[in-house]
């Protein structure tokens, strides 16, 4: 019997290890399981449509400005600036806090520092409480050697999140940094 029962169980157990095994090896591959999983990128053109979760044409009316929006950060964190200006340009509602932050990014990015300081300045007075663009405008500001304004953006940023988020920490690296050279 406990043959019988050990041939029966054993390829169950084998199974259920297997399982495990890869499920955990996927958990690991994703970065831990809190990230979310990887966007596709999309060709030049196309933006992702995260309700099919699939790339289609730019001028797509069918696209919320939300997903052009957070495209075009994705574009313009991947170094593709200037497709990230392009699919900002689709905008209905360009003038959003979120999509002013990413054109001065990408025009930052471009070494249009000046242009870039001027749509982080209308994101700001659109949401004063906007960290994100507080931080990139303070590193506009390291970038002109005005540390005296990055410092205050960067003063304005504790207030908003404390020393302890992401924003405040990468502004005071970007200024410590620039105290270096």
């Amino acid at each position: 019997m406990n043959t019988r029962l050990a041939l029966f169980t054993a390829p169950l157990l084998l199974a259920g290890c297997l399982a495990a095994a890869l499920s955990s090896s996927l958990v690991m591959a994703n970065g831990g399981g809190d990230a979310a999983p990887a966007r596709p990128q999309c060709p030049k053109g196309q933006v992702l449509d995260t309700r099919s979760n699939k790339c289609v044409s730019q001028q797509s009316s069918l696209v919320p400005d939300a997903d052009r929006t957070d495209y075009a950060y994705q574009l313009a964190k991947d170094g593709r600036y200037e497709e990230a200006l392009a699919l900002l340009d689709t905008l209905k509602q360009p003038n959003t806090p979120k999509a002013l932050n990413y054109r001065g990014y990408a025009t930052r990015k471009l070494g249009r520092t000046d242009e870039g300081i001027g749509y982080y300045l209308q994101s700001v007075k659109l949401d004063p409480h906007y960290a994100q663009v507080r931080e990139y405008l303070g590193e506009a500001y390291v970038i002109k050697g005005r540390l005296d304004l990055a410092q205050e953006q960067l003063q304005t940023i504790k207030s908003i999140c404390s020393t302890t988020c992401e924003e405040y920490r990468d502004l005071a690296e970007a200024i410590a940094d620039s105290s270096k050279t």
